[in-house]
C-alpha cells in the first residue's frame, strides 16, 4: 500500500500547494515546473507517465482532453495513478479538504487507472 502524492499540473494556482502543505506539512504535494518534476511546458503524455514512475496522482483542470490522454495511455499498457479532476466551483479550501480525506482515507491503489471528478463526496 502507497501513501497518497499529488502533482497539481501547471495550469492548477499554486496556492492550492501551499494550502495543502500548510495543513499537513507531511504531505507530497509537487507542481509541474518544480526541481524534480515534469518540466513547464512538458505534453499531458509525458506527465500521465512521470506521474506513473513516481505514483503520483495528478490534479488537474483538464476535463475535455484528459479522459483521451487517459485511454491513450492505458491503450499502451501504461497505468495511471489516478487523475482528479478539479471542481472550479469549489473553494481552495472545499479542496483542500477533500485531497486530505482523499490521502489520509485512503491507499494510491484505490485509484488505479481511474480518473475521478471532485468533489468524491
Amino acid at each position: 500500500m502507497s501513501k497518497i502524492r499529488y502533482l497539481l499540473d501547471e495550469n492548477v494556482n499554486p496556492i492550492l500547494r501551499g494550502a495543502l502543505i500548510s495543513r499537513d506539512s507531511d504531505m507530497t504535494v509537487w507542481q509541474v515546473g518544480m526541481l524534480g518534476a515534469p518540466k513547464f511546458g512538458t505534453t499531458d503524455a509525458e506527465i500521465l507517465v512521470w506521474c506513473e514512475e513516481n505514483q503520483f496522482i495528478l490534479l488537474t483542470h483538464n476535463r475535455k482532453s484528459m479522459p483521451v490522454h487517459l485511454q491513450e495511455h492505458l491503450a499502451q499498457n501504461h497505468h495511471a495513478n489516478g487523475i482528479f479532476i478539479l471542481n472550479e466551483n469549489m473553494t481552495v479550501g472545499e479542496t483542500v479538504d477533500e485531497l486530505l480525506l482523499i490521502a489520509s482515507a485512503s491507499e494510491l491503489e484505490e485509484y488505479l487507472d481511474l480518473i475521478l471528478y471532485l468533489p468524491l463526496t
